[in-house]
């Protein structure tokens, strides 16, 4: 999961698509509620937009960002919606526009910085891949957000390798973010991917693990779907505790879903 150019072209890719779904939307469909208590479609965009503009800062003006980091921290649990408040009050259109230069600039900057790289971020610092990953994970849960609010069903594709990798990544973050030790020892994680292949992580006499499939790994861990409507199974206590806790995000922990009301 480390080549950053394929990394690129799947974030290219998952953010074409959430493009096609609001390309052609009226006006006012960007007001229709979507499951983020509070959040409009506008919202949702205007969110990755406020992001991907915050990763390219961080990756040409570092220095700049060190002061919106600053600033978010100010208010570590309103900022997100601060900003995403601010990008939906914008036209539509324009907002769309500005999304579209801002991620394909993004993806333009990641492209071109040299191996080794490491990029400031709200968590722990990333490498440009990392980076892309992250952003393609974002965008596509955000993107589910808004398949839900347009009742669109999305067909999983195998990009959600990259959504599922970076879920296994940040298991001790998870913990650390709640001021809590992180298990010793490593998982095994075996997920079922969307076309019936096995992707896998952790080695293979891990004493505890965690295994089903990968899409319903991929909303638990953006935080799109509650762990009683899962078919994951956990082995061992630490791999259980863990799903009640994943989050591939960076920030503070969110509140996650209410059983039964996740879309899958």
């Amino acid at each position: 999961m480390s080549d950053l150019h394929i990394v690129l072209d799947d974030l290219r890719a998952e953010g074409d698509d959430l493009d096609a779904l609001v390309a052609t939307l009226p006006d006012e469909s960007w007001a229709l509620p979507t499951p983020a208590e509070g959040w409009t479609i506008a919202h949702q965009i205007g969110h990755l937009l406020w992001t991907d503009r915050a990763a390219l800062t961080a990756v040409r003006a570092p220095d700049a960002f060190v002061k919106m980091v600053e600033a978010a921290f100010g208010d570590p649990l309103g900022f997100v919606d601060v900003g995403a408040e601010e990008q939906a009050g914008r036209p539509p259109a324009e907002l769309l526009a500005d999304w579209r230069d801002t991620r394909r600039e993004l993806a333009d900057a990641l492209a071109e910085l040299p191996r080794g790289t490491k990029i400031l971020w709200f968590g722990p610092p990333m490498s440009p891949a990392s980076m892309a990953t992250a952003r393609l994970m974002e965008t596509w849960a955000h993107g589910g957000d808004v398949a839900d609010a347009l009742g669109v069903t999305r067909t999983p594709t195998a990009r959600l390798k990259n959504v599922a990798h970076l879920g296994v990544r940040t298991r001790d973050f998870a913990y650390v973010i709640r001021d809590r030790k992180p298990p010793a020892e490593p998982f095994r994680v075996v997920l079922t991917a969307p076309d019936g292949d096995s992707w896998e992580w952790g080695p293979e006499d891990a004493a505890q693990s965690v295994t089903g499939p990968a899409l319903d790994f991929c909303l638990l861990v953006t935080q799109r779907i509650h762990r009683d409507d899962t078919a994951l199974v956990a082995d061992g206590p630490d791999a259980e505790e863990w799903l009640g806790l994943a989050q591939a995000f960076a920030g503070a922990p969110g509140a996650g879903r209410e059983p039964g009301s996740s879309a899958t």
